[in-house]
């Protein structure tokens, strides 16, 4: 019984001594039994084999590629489809407060579309008609006097550069020259194919954005339902907005031009027949709808051909006297006209007007520079709605204001003193 005591003793003071001295160091473990196994690059950090994620990022990336080329290709076959639908955004945005305004009376709204129709397309006709019929007649009378025009231009080239040309030796030049001339023909003749093509293409593209034009114009309220019910309620409200902006600015545009055109066209209606131009109507129909729907160059384009039409009359003079009449009334209508006509309907400034058809000019070619002004203006109404403007003090032009308001007020007491003067009625 003693030793057993003396043993239990003496194990639990070798225990203690074991818990005050630590943890022993860990032995390290025993190499595996067999052949060494030779370490693969999948071994270490990566532990062992390729990661699971990588093969379907690999995946991924390949698909996402190919959809990427997929959306490319279908965008270039599809972008003249996608333009399309842009002009027959903005015809439709012009068209729509007329059709407003003939439901607003009780009539249904597809036959407002379809008067309106009918009436752009009376007008576009008659002025085609009106330039066709002119351009008919001038070239018509151009190729009877031609003969005598060639003999006034080489007797004064000879009088001019000291020369010795005659009609005869042009005729023999031409008729040497034959050859290229049918070679020219001959490929002309040989491309009737591509140009026919090319104006049924026209004609088709006319046709589908006439289409797309009637839809919007008919179903206007329709489609902003169904853009608007895609929408959570919060932003229906500011797409509506901007939806507004963009049909008060275009139709505003589009109206205020056809005020400026008609005016223009009367002026210059006047002005040619006092000068007994021919054609004078169809002349000033040409100065009016050119200076006002063609951006930029439509002003020189209008007053071009009625200088051209004027020196084939009897007094060439007359064609100083059309290009100085285009010249003042397009400052006066710059300065006096369009400003109160498009005071509220599309207020654009001249350098954003021009850089705007540069820019639309350069991203959509003809079609853009025709749609660049409106969308400028709906683009303008919106960031003047949403965004908030504050007061700047400018020294410089507040003194020009300052002495505007002081020039002003001295009219009027000079006003109000001729009265009492006169012994008029006094302003209260």
């Amino acid at each position: 019984m003693a030793s057993s005591a003396e043993q239990q003793n003496s194990d639990r003071s070798a225990q203690v001594a074991d818990e005050a001295a630590g943890p022993k160091p860990a032995s390290p473990p025993a190499p595996p039994s067999g052949p060494a196994q030779p370490r693969t690059a999948g071994d270490g950090l990566w532990g062992s084999g390729m990661p699971r994620w990588l093969p379907r990022a690999m995946v991924l990336a390949l698909v996402m590629v190919g959809l990427f080329q997929l959306a490319d290709w279908a965008f270039h076959q599809l972008i003249d489809l996608f333009v399309m639908l842009l002009v027959s955004f903005f015809l439709s945005l012009a068209l729509e407060p007329a059709v407003d305004r003939m439901a607003a009376r009780g009539l249904r709204r597809g036959v407002g579309t379809f008067l309106v129709f009918v009436a752009v397309a009376i007008a576009v006709g008659g002025f085609l008609t009106a330039l066709g019929t002119l351009l008919v007649d001038q070239v018509g009378k151009i190729a009877g006097d031609l003969p005598h025009l060639l003999d006034n231009l080489i007797d004064w080239i000879n009088r001019t550069f000291h020369q010795d040309l005659s009609l005869d030796e042009l005729q023999k030049k031409l008729l040497k020259d034959s050859g290229a001339i049918e070679n020219y023909a001959q490929q002309a003749a040989d491309n009737v194919w591509g140009v026919s093509s090319t104006l049924i293409g026209g004609l088709f593209q006319a046709f589908t954005v006439g289409l797309f034009t009637f839809y919007f114009t008919a179903d206007g309220p329709r489609v902003r339902r169904t853009v608007c019910s895609m929408l959570p309620p919060a932003k229906q409200a500011e797409v509506l907005r901007a939806w507004e902006i963009a049909l008060a600015k275009t139709g505003g545009y589009l109206y205020s031009r056809a005020l400026l055109a008609v005016a223009s066209s009367l002026a210059h209606w006047v002005m040619f027949a006092l000068l007994d131009i021919p054609y004078a109507a169809a002349l000033a129909v040409w100065v009016g709808v050119m200076s006002q729907f063609v951006p930029t160059i439509g002003t020189y384009l209008a007053g071009a051909l009625p200088v051209l039409v004027a020196l084939t009359t009897a007094e060439p003079v007359d064609a100083l006297w059309v290009l100085v009449f285009v010249v003042v009334y397009q400052q006066i209508e710059n300065y006096l006209l369009h400003p109160r006509i498009t005071a509220k309907t599309v207020d654009v400034h001249p350098a954003v007007a021009f850089g705007s058809v540069i820019a639309g000019a350069a991203l959509l070619g003809a079609v853009g520079a025709l749609i660049a002004i409106p969308a400028a203006a709906t683009l303008q109404g919106f960031v003047g709605t949403y965004v908030r403007r504050y007061e700047v003090t400018d020294p410089r032009v507040d003194r020009g204001e300052q002495r505007r308001r002081r020039r002003a007020l001295r009219r009027e007491a000079a006003r109000r003193l001729r009265r009492m003067v006169g012994g008029g009625p006094d302003d209260k």
